[in-house]
């Protein structure tokens, strides 16, 4: 040390407390900022990319994977047809009133309406004196032209005799009278015969008697009423009572030209009545005009329906579903197995198993079925439902199903 100059005396610079050692020093707050950012947005890509990978997957699958299941079809030959609803009204098969034939009192009346009657059953009966007086008259003079018949007969029959036996003895025109009047007698016997049978006929017609089995459906006269004969044109015959026959029914609805092409003799059609909870029954046609009316535009077409049970009343309104457009033993295919009707197509499976697209051309289109008539062939098997599963050239299971509802 110098002594000459005096000593310099420095104070320490303290340390900072808890100092970090090289290399361990905390980074800014920037710094940690970025690295999370990164860190998220190498997150975000690695999302996305197995995203990506899953939906190529699911929209291709390899050929490793199991083959998907789908619900396919069988087209099958069938008889498609549309059904035409169309309103009707029950009606009696045969319905008459029935008026007496000669005029009288009712003495008697054995029905109401309502009542179910046969054939040949006594309805009512007339009371009419004079009648009877005339029968007993007509009667009468039977017998007497009977005798006379028989006494003239016996004088032609003795006269003609003599006359073989000794020739000549009888005067010619003696015999001519006695031959005259045998012939006179006769035909007076007949005459009052016939007489008498006419009034016996009439004296029948006092008694009205159902002509079918059926259902008295109206009762017109009580007894006491005086009944005028049903021939009198000039006067106003009122009937005794109405026979409807409602165990057989007529169904008569009119068909517009458009379909009475459709119309064949012993067709089936399906008759709905709503009145009976909509029970279903099945007709024939029987008949029908054949010819078009020109103010409605319709043929009448006439449907015969058995009611034993009488569970049908006549005037009932029921539905009928007409069958028209029929195509009978055509291809068909249901009608969820087409992508669109305005260019056609359909999935196939293939005998490979493997999905194949194919145009098809359609024909008669009902609310159910496509009629085919291009493009594909018996027993093929087409998918139904969504196409968007698969995809053409795919490998899939295919599950035959009856009812074709898409998935």
């Amino acid at each position: 040390m110098d002594p000459e100059k005096p000593p310099i005396f420095r104070t320490p610079t303290p340390s900072p407390v808890n100092e970090a050692p090289p290399g361990l020093q905390p980074k800014s707050p920037l710094s940690a900022i970025l690295n999370w950012k990164v860190l998220l947005a190498l997150g975000v890509v690695i999302v996305v990319l197995f995203m990506l990978k899953g939906r190529r997957t699911d929209a291709h699958p390899t050929t490793d994977s199991a083959p998907v299941t789908v619900a396919v079809a069988k087209v099958t030959r069938e008889d498609l047809f549309n059904e035409v609803p169309i309103p009707a009204e029950f009606r009696p098969y045969v319905e008459v009133e029935l008026h007496a034939k000669v005029s009288g009192y009712v003495d008697k009346m054995n029905v109401d309406f309502g009542d179910k009657v046969k054939s040949g059953q006594l309805l009512a009966t007339l009371e009419v004196p004079e009648l009877r007086d005339q029968i007993h008259n007509a009667l009468a003079i039977q017998q007497r032209d009977e005798a006379d018949y028989t006494n003239a007969h016996l004088i032609y029959g003795r006269l003609q005799s003599v006359n073989q036996e000794h020739p000549n003895l009888v005067a010619q025109q003696d015999l001519d009278t006695a031959r005259a009047k045998d012939g006179a007698a006769c035909a007076a016997m007949a005459a009052a015969k016939a007489d008498a049978e006419r009034y016996q006929t009439l004296m029948n017609y006092t008694r009205i008697t159902a002509p079918f089995d059926g259902v008295v459906t109206k009762r017109y006269a009580d007894p006491g009423a005086l009944i005028q004969a049903g021939t009198a044109s000039e006067t106003q015959s009122l009937p005794l009572v109405r026979v409807s026959d409602n165990y057989h029914l007529r169904l008569d609805f009119p068909v517009s030209v458009d379909y009475v092409r459709d119309i064949r003799m012993g067709d089936p059609v399906d008759v709905r009545v709503d009145s009976l909870g909509g029970r279903k029954i099945t007709g024939t046609i029987k008949r029908f005009t054949n010819k078009v009316n020109n103010d409605t535009r319709t043929m009448i077409v006439e449907l015969e329906v058995e009611n034993p049970d009488l569970e049908i009343v006549p005037g009932m309104y029921a539905a009928v579903n007409l069958r028209v457009q029929r195509h009978p033993q055509v291809l068909a295919v249901p009608i969820e197995v087409i992508g669109s009707t305005h260019d056609p197509t359909v999935y196939v499976v293939n005998g490979d198993s493997k999905i194949e697209i194919r145009s098809i051309t359609l024909g008669l289109e009902t609310p159910e079925k496509y009629e085919v008539t291009s493009g594909l062939k018996e027993g093929d098997l087409v998918m139904v439902g969504n196409r968007s599963v698969v995809h053409p050239g795919q490998i899939v299971q295919p599950l035959e199903i009856t009812n074709s509802v898409a998935p």
